[in-house]
């Protein structure tokens, strides 16, 4: 445990031009008297650590010494990608790989260089999670991000409506989506319906299931394998899930919805639905009709979620059909009449 300390106060020191004895112990979790008996046992060990007292002193490394500690490991590497979403990183169980990373890289860094991380964070914030609702970290994010660093194999059980279900899967990658997280795995092996996989005589599981996402809210149980599965090297994380988004999202839309769009209706459509139903909708606009507005076919999840949607465009949108739709808006076209038409006395 000390011996850790005292690497990252070397590293620390090697990052900045001095550093006073309240910001090693701020950064190391320790008492200032701490940071006295390490910086004295880093001196007595051969680190040139130089305390300078008075109101302007610190602590800093005499000579331009640089430690050959700075080699970044392979998790540590990988952690670097993802340092610009520390909440993501906190919640995968990773975010003592990335400090460590991140000051690696510092300590590394051209003195000229050195701000380029407090630069970075003042430029680029990423805040995943959706408006109005708390963010939760599944429970078993970390276990299952695990897996997916290591390309183990992960025997999942899985909330399905009102039972549960047993997998095997080799999980390939983690996504993370307003909020909430999901993983997209592969079935292991043929028993992919049954639970079962396949496993090589070497320890490594070769899956021939199809690819799957999972939300890993609902897993209830997830247990990490010793044997590791063949990564398919073809398998492309974005585009797999970007292909799964559209096909989910074009899954609901079972309703068929004619509407009469403005100008300003089909320039604020996709703003107020879902934005695969507003491009296929303006896919092929035809002419304006007499009165300037173009009729579409809308997809929608049901009249129910039509009705809210659509009611943001207000004048700029006429609902064709269904009928029972449009007997909606006429019912709220009379209400708004009344409730603007009418004068207080």
């Amino acid at each position: 445990m000390r011996a850790a300390r005292l690497i990252k106060m070397v590293l620390l020191l090697q990052s900045r031009p001095t550093m006073t004895a309240s910001e090693l112990a701020r950064e190391l979790e320790v008492s200032e008297r701490t940071v006295t008996r390490d910086a004295q046992a880093l001196s007595e060990a051969g680190v040139p650590v130089y305390a300078e007292r008075g109101r302007a002193g610190g602590y800093r490394l005499v000579g331009g010494y640089r430690t050959r500690l700075t080699g970044l490991g392979r998790g540590e590497a990988e952690a670097l990608f993802l340092s610009g979403v520390p909440g993501a990183l906190r919640e995968m169980g990773l975010e003592d790989i990335a400090s460590a990373a991140r000051l690696k890289v510092s300590a590394a860094l051209l003195p000229s260089l050195r701000d380029a991380p407090r630069t970075a964070a003042q430029r680029f914030h990423l805040d995943a999670p959706a408006w109005f609702r708390e963010p939760a970290a599944p429970t078993l994010l970390p276990v299952i991000a695990e897996a997916v660093w290591d390309d183990r194999c992960l025997r999942a059980r899985y909330r399905r409506g009102e039972s549960e279900v047993v997998r095997e899967l080799e999980p390939y990658g983690l996504v993370l989506k307003a909020g909430v997280w999901y993983l997209c795995a592969r079935v292991g092996g043929a028993g992919a319906g049954t639970g079962t996989g396949t496993r090589t005589g070497t320890g490594t599981g070769t899956g021939t299931g199809a690819f799957r996402t999972y939300r890993i809210d609902r897993f209830v149980g997830a247990d990490v394998q010793d044997d590791r599965f063949s990564r398919d090297e073809d398998f492309d994380l974005p585009g797999f899930w970007g292909a799964q988004a559209e096909r989910f999202a074009r899954s609901i839309l079972r309703v068929e919805v004619v509407l009469r769009l403005s100008a300003a209706g089909v320039r604020d459509l996709p703003y107020a639905v879902d934005p695969v139903a507003a491009r296929d909708a303006l896919a092929a606009v035809p002419e304006p009709d007499g009165t300037g507005r173009v009729t579409v076919t809308l997809r929608v999840e049901s009249e129910e979620v039509a009705h809210t949607q659509l009611a943001a465009l207000g004048p700029e949108a006429e609902v064709l059909s269904p009928a029972t739709l449009r007997e909606r808006f006429a019912a709220d076209a009379i209400r708004l009449t009344e409730l603007y038409g009418r004068r207080e006395r």
